[in-house]
């Protein structure tokens, strides 16, 4: 125990914590340091039940949505947030999703945790939201599913990382128009036959990085509740929202 205390304490040495935002010295892995922290835009307070973003007001034992939320039908029953998708938010996600920092995985998992506490229960399967393998074979990676690895260590909760499937080709849907995205994403995201067992009256919290317009989750959330999933919720790690 004493040699692996050593050993640790000279890891630190060599290497000492960095925030994972800047890089600057920090007290702990995978933290952020005071400028970061404060320049966060975490998401709390009263908020849209179907989509987490802040709305304004104070947080009461009622529910509230946002316009957005009573314009478009949402299929899941709930939906949160940690960050609104701006700053030093929007930079952690591009990092994490274009940048190779898996290490952002690990403190977005923490504040995505507090976000999703009233939408889990100990039976909830989490699951992530699919790419296409064409975009996986570029990216080499699912930035979702490492959302959803480290969110279900965080919880303690079961995952099934390939659930979902995307068979089609969606492309980017940068600069489309909501009614194109929710277009284009129809139909999009399938069932994996593999495991068609596990959704039947399944508890299934979806996690995704980013909320635009909820075309993706909305495609995802259809496609299990076609396949009678019993209980459907969304947690992502930011959300974009229109300046006020």
């Amino acid at each position: 125990m004493l040699m692996q205390e050593k050993f640790q304490t000279l890891i630190q040495l060599l290497f000492p914590p960095r925030c994972v935002n800047c890089g600057a010295l920090v007290a702990t892995d995978f933290g952020l340091c005071g400028a970061c922290w404060h320049d966060m835009l975490f998401i709390g307070g009263l908020v849209c039940d179907k989509c987490g973003v802040p709305l304004p007001g104070e947080a009461e034992t009622g529910t509230e949505v946002c316009d957005d939320c009573l314009k478009i039908e949402r299929p899941w029953k709930k939906g949160r947030a940690a960050l609104l998708y701006r700053d030093n938010a929007r930079k952690l996600v591009l990092a994490l999703k274009h940048g190779d920092r898996h290490d952002v995985a690990y403190p977005a998992a923490r504040w995505m945790a507090l976000a999703a506490k009233p939408l889990v229960k100990k039976d909830t399967l989490l699951v992530p939201i699919p790419l296409h393998r064409r975009r996986f074979f570029l990216r080499k990676f699912n930035q979702a599913a490492l959302l959803t690895q480290a969110l279900a260590n965080e919880l303690s909760l079961q995952s099934c990382l390939d659930l979902l499937e995307r068979p089609l080709v969606g492309g980017t849907m940068k600069g489309l128009s909501m009614d194109e995205r929710f277009a284009r994403m129809q139909g999009a995201i399938t069932v994996n036959p593999k495991h068609e067992e596990l959704v039947a009256d399944a508890k299934i919290l979806l996690v995704d990085d980013v909320m635009t317009t909820g075309a993706t989750l909305t495609a995802a959330a259809d496609v299990l509740i076609e396949h009678g999933a019993k209980d459907v919720n969304v947690i992502t790690l930011a959300r974009v929202a229109k300046d006020a």
